[in-house]
C-alpha cells in the first residue's frame, strides 16, 4: 500500500478526523423512535462485532447473563471510533473505542456516556511497538523523520505513540517530525521487515506470531507507559440511557459479570467456550485466533471505570491544543452506577455471580 510521504498529510488527517467527529453533534440531535423488542418483552440492542472474536457482551450473551435485553448483530467493525460514531448517530446502541477517542467524541459535540471499561492492558494483553533488531533505533530521539506503522488515526496506537514520545523529552515539533502511517494489522509485521516502517505496532495474534519468527524487540509497550490499565469503554448514547435506563442497567451488569467471569476463569476453558459461541453464531467465521487469547486485557474487577482513565487523555488533548483547558470533566464522562462491582451489589473480588472467588 502507498504510504503517506510526510507527517503533513497525517496532521491533515488528523483535523478531518475532528470534523467528523465535531459534525456529529448535528446528527445526534436527530429523532429516536421507541426500542425495538422481542416477543417477550426483551430490548433489543443492535451491535457491531469483530470476525473470529468474542467481545464481553457477546460472552454475556451466551453466558445467559442478560434478562433484559436481546442482542442484534448489525456486521462487523474494525475501527473504534468509527464503532462509537455508529452508537452516536443512532445506527447501533452502543459502541466501544479507546477513552481518548470518546473523549474527542464528547468534545466534539456527542451525547455520549462511557458505562463499562471494554479493554485494557494487563500481564498477558498488551500492545508493543517493535523494531528490527538490526535497526539501530534505541530511543525516541532516533523515531525522527521515521515511519511508525498504525492500525488507524485518532486512537490508541496514535495516543501511545505520541505520549511516549512527549514523556521520552521530543518537544511538539519534533514529534510532529515522526510519521504516523496507517497499515493494516495483517501487513504491519511485513513492512516492518521490509523496511517500509521503521515501528509496528503488534498485539495479539500478530505481536505472538512476529516474536516467533524472531529478528524484533518492543521499544515501548502500553503496558511499559501506564501499567496495567484500562483503555477502552462502551458508550451509550444519553438520551438512550435516559429512555431506557433498565436495558442499559441489564447490559452493564451482563457485560460486567463476563468480564469477571473471563478475569476468573481458566484460559483453556474460556478458548473452548469461544470457540462454541463463533460456531453458533453462524457469520461463515473461522476460530484461528482463539488459541492466541491471552486474558481479558482489563485488569479492573468487572471492568469498573476509574476517573484516572477518561482524565489523563482529556490532559493529553489540551497539552496538545485540541481542547480547551477547563471543557471537558472526566466525572462528567461515564457513570458505574449500573456496574454490580461498583455500586455495592458486588464486591471487587467477587465473581461473576457474586462469590467471593481469588483471580485467576
Amino acid at each position: 500500500m502507498p504510504f503517506p510521504p510526510s507527517s503533513r498529510r497525517v496532521a491533515r488527517a488528523l483535523s478531518a478526523a475532528v470534523a467528523v467527529l465535531t459534525g456529529l453533534s448535528v446528527l445526534t440531535g436527530c429523532g429516536e423512535s421507541a426500542p425495538a423488542k422481542t416477543a417477550d418483552g426483551k430490548t433489543v440492542l443492535r451491535y457491531q462485532g469483530a470476525t473470529g472474536q468474542v467481545s464481553p457482551v457477546e460472552l454475556a450473551d451466551d453466558l445467559g447473563y442478560f434478562t433484559k435485553i436481546s442482542l442484534h448483530w448489525e456486521g462487523d467493525t474494525t475501527s473504534g471510533p468509527a464503532n462509537i460514531q455508529a452508537a452516536a448517530t443512532n445506527q447501533v446502541e452502543f459502541g466501544s473505542a479507546f477513552n481518548g477517542a470518546v473523549v474527542k467524541l464528547i468534545a466534539g459535540g456527542a451525547k455520549v456516556t462511557s458505562v463499562l471499561s471494554s479493554y485494557g492492558a494487563d500481564e498477558q494483553s498488551f500492545t508493543g511497538y517493535y523494531v528490527r533488531d538490526d535497526s539501530g533505533i534505541t530511543s525516541a530521539r532516533d523515531l525522527i523523520g521515521k515511519k511508525v506503522a498504525l492500525n488507524t488515526l485518532g486512537a490508541h496506537h496514535e495516543f501511545i505513540t505520541r505520549e511516549w514520545l512527549h514523556q521520552q523529552g521530543l518537544t511538539g515539533d519534533e514529534i510532529k517530525q515522526v510519521q504516523l502511517i496507517v497499515v493494516p494489522p495483517a501487513n504491519t509485521e511485513e513492512a516492518l521487515r521490509k523496511g517500509q516502517v521503521d515501528v509496528a505496532a503488534l498485539g495479539s495474534v500478530f505481536r505472538d506470531n512476529a516474536l516467533q519468527r524472531g529478528g524484533i524487540h518492543p521499544l515501548y509497550t502500553d503496558k511499559a507507559i501506564f501499567g496495567t490499565f484500562d483503555y477502552g469503554t462502551y458508550v451509550f448514547r444519553n438520551d438512550y440511557i435516559a429512555k431506557n435506563p433498565e436495558a442499559v442497567e441489564d447490559f452493564v451488569q451482563g457485560t460486567a459479570r463476563a468480564i469477571r467471569w473471563l478475569q476468573v476463569t481458566p484460559r483453556d476453558q474460556v478458548r473452548e467456550r469461544f470457540v462454541q459461541i463463533i460456531g453458533k453464531r453462524g457469520r461463515n467465521e473461522n476460530t484461528s485466533l482463539v488459541p492466541y487469547w491471552h486474558s481479558s486485557g482489563i485488569p479492573a474487577p468487572g471492568g469498573v471505570v476509574a476517573e484516572k482513565e477518561l482524565q489523563i487523555w482529556i490532559d493529553w488533548l489540551v497539552r496538545n491544543g485540541e481542547l480547551p483547558n477547563g471543557k471537558l470533566k472526566a466525572a462528567d464522562l461515564f457513570t458505574n452506577k449500573f456496574n454490580p462491582y461498583a455500586n455495592g451489589k458486588y464486591k471487587p473480588e467477587a465473581g461473576p455471580t457474586g462469590e467471593v472467588v481469588a483471580a485467576k
